[in-house]
């Protein structure tokens, strides 16, 4: 039997991300540091905490990643966003996290609440490029940005997204992290039109293990990212089976991810839903496993 090519086609070993979102009850905190905790021995390169639209998470976020950096060793990134702010309560919050020993910001210009169309803040920070330049001038911090491999909805074309992408490494982001996707060709070929237009930094696939199937098709109907019709036929019939659901997103996941790192693809940066059960079995498969 010829072994699947699970690890990356180089020397170099797979390395992992994680994302969460910052709890809204009691209840959502312990389950969050359950998620934190479990996931913690497989040492990711470091883990981010997300912004609610127009900012309505910003002390939950706060103090959710200062508890990761005090309590845990993980390195927390923390999610900033442009939406709600005038440009003095974001260099604020930035120079608060810098005081606590945060030093990646995960910059992005944000969505508006409850769905409106976007609307720059008068005295803020535009776009993502401009948080970058901000943040910056303020400190040397590790900035990573979004990037969106079939275009953010925004965007009035593909070729106009990526040129907003090249402007934000060009201002100082280390790094672009994805929107996800589920076809590792969308992705593929997204990373090769970025090395053309001359990105260097590393282009860091973005990883939802899909749960609720039905959820995620609503989602991504607004985020731009594309639900292949094969991946319905899978969650078929499963809507009252959440054991077999989470098996086979599970498979799904770990399918992409194995054929990600078949193309040379090193760093994958998992989307929890503060759930560690399928992003520590994907990062086994990917051979990212507790050190000792």
């Amino acid at each position: 039997m010829t072994e699947l090519p699970i690890a990356a086609a180089s020397n170099n070993p797979v390395s992992v991300s994680f994302e969460f979102f910052p709890p809204k009850t009691d209840k959502m905190q312990e389950a969050l540091w359950d998620c934190v905790k479990r996931l913690e021995p497989l040492s990711p390169r470091f883990v981010s905490v997300t912004y609610g639209a127009g900012g309505t998470t910003r002390e939950r976020t706060h103090d959710t990643v200062v508890r990761i950096a005090r309590e845990t060793s993980l390195k927390p990134a923390a999610h900033l966003t442009c939406v709600g702010h005038s440009r003095g309560e974001v260099d604020d919050i930035a120079r608060r996290y810098w005081d606590e020993g945060i030093r990646h910001i995960v910059a992005l210009r944000g969505d508006m609440p409850d769905g409106q169309p976007y609307a720059a803040h008068p005295q803020g920070y535009a776009y993502a490029v401009d948080l970058v330049k901000g943040l910056k001038r303020i400190a040397d911090f590790e900035v990573s940005v979004a990037a969106y491999p079939e275009k953010h909805p925004d965007a009035p074309s593909a070729g106009f997204d990526l040129d907003n992408l090249k402007r934000k490494v060009d201002a100082g982001a280390s790094r672009a992290v994805s929107q996800y996707f589920f076809e590792p060709a969308v992705f593929l070929d997204f990373q090769e039109r970025a090395a053309r237009a001359g990105i260097s930094v590393p282009v860091v696939p973005g990883i939802l293990p899909v749960t609720n199937f039905a959820q995620v098709q609503k989602f991504s109907a607004a985020c731009g990212a594309s639900v292949p019709a094969w991946m319905a036929r899978l969650f078929e019939g499963l809507d009252d089976d959440p054991e077999t659901r989470r098996l086979v997103a599970a498979t799904v996941a770990a399918e992409q991810c194995r054929i990600l790192a078949a193309e040379g693809v090193e760093q994958f940066h998992f989307y929890t839903l503060n759930r560690a059960d399928l992003a520590y079995a994907i990062s086994h498969i990917l051979g990212v496993r507790p050190r000792g």
